[in-house]
């Protein structure tokens, strides 16, 4: 299991789009991979999940990821969650 802290970027956190790129990039990956802000926890393949977070832009989250393919899948959702590009 990875848990890496990860500050959110962009101007508006993980509201719709990015939260959707987010969750659309978290779908390819077989491993189990959560967020949390808090004491709040979300499935990172869930679109209505990861919104509900309403992680801001500045705050920092966790992101989990347990599986086969963990190392990659974390590798690709940190640049989304910093608002960068991904690789």
């Amino acid at each position: 299991m990875i848990r890496e802290e990860v500050r959110v970027g962009g101007p508006h956190g993980l509201h719709a789009r990015p939260a959707a790129q987010l969750v659309q990039e978290a779908a390819r990956f077989e491993s189990r991979l959560r967020l949390y802000r808090g004491e709040r926890g979300a499935d990172a393949k869930s679109i209505l999940e990861v919104m509900s977070l309403a992680a801001r832009p500045g705050e920092t989250v966790i992101l989990e990821a347990e599986g086969p393919d963990e190392k990659e899948a974390v590798a690709r959702l940190k640049p989304l969650i910093k608002g960068e590009a991904p690789s």
